[in-house]
C-alpha cells in the first residue's frame, strides 16, 4: 500500500495550489494522510476528489467548516499498519515519551504543525512522522512531503521528499 503523507499545506493562504510533484503522489498513492492545516475547505474538498483514499485531520489554522468534516485524531489499519494522526504533539523537548503514553495502541503517528519534519522511533516502537510542509517552508531550506508504503503490518520506503 502506497501512503502519501502531507500536512500544513496552508492553501491558498502559502499557496494557490500543492505543487505538481505532490500531486503526482496523490495519483500514485493508495492512502492520503493529511495531518491538518488546510486552512480552506476548497483543499480538504480538492484532496478529497482525487485522493483514492484520505485520511485527515483538522489544524488549529483550520476554521469550523474544516473541523466539523474533520476530526482531532484519525485513526486508520492500512495494511497492518495501525496508524493515528494528529496535528500537534507539543514541544519537542518529550515528545517521544508524550506520545509513547498518549498512543500505546499504534505503530505509527503522523503529525505536523511545526512544518519541520521528523522521523524518529519511540523507546516503545512508536514510529513519529512529521512530512513538513509542501508550501510553507518556515525555517527549512525545502519545501517537504514524505511517502511510505504499508505492508502487512510494516511501514518501510518511508522517503522525505524536497521540493
Amino acid at each position: 500500500m502506497k501512503l502519501l503523507v502531507l500536512s500544513d499545506t496552508h492553501l491558498p493562504a502559502r499557496a494557490r495550489d500543492l505543487p505538481g510533484p505532490v500531486w503526482a503522489a496523490v495519483d500514485a498513492a493508495d492512502v492520503v494522510i493529511h495531518a491538518g492545516d488546510w486552512v480552506s475547505e476548497a483543499a480538504l474538498d480538492a484532496l478529497e476528489a482525487r485522493a483514492a483514499r484520505l485520511v485527515g485531520v483538522y489544524g488549529n489554522n483550520d476554521g469550523e467548516a474544516l473541523r466539523a468534516r474533520l476530526p482531532e485524531v484519525a485513526r486508520a489499519d492500512l495494511d497492518g499498519v495501525r496508524v493515528a494522526v494528529v496535528h500537534e504533539t507539543g514541544s519537542s523537548k518529550g515528545r517521544e515519551r508524550r506520545c509513547s503514553l498518549a498512543f500505546p495502541d499504534v505503530d505509527v503517528l503522523v503529525f505536523g504543525h511545526s512544518h519541520i519534519p521528523w522521523d524518529s522511533t519511540t523507546a516503545s516502537g512508536l514510529r513519529l512522522l512529521n512530512p513538513g510542509s509542501p508550501t510553507d517552508r518556515r525555517r527549512r531550506p525545502t519545501h517537504t512531503y514524505m511517502t511510505a508504503d504499508a505492508t502487512d503490518g510494516t511501514l518501510t520506503a518511508v522517503t522525505l521528499h524536497h521540493l
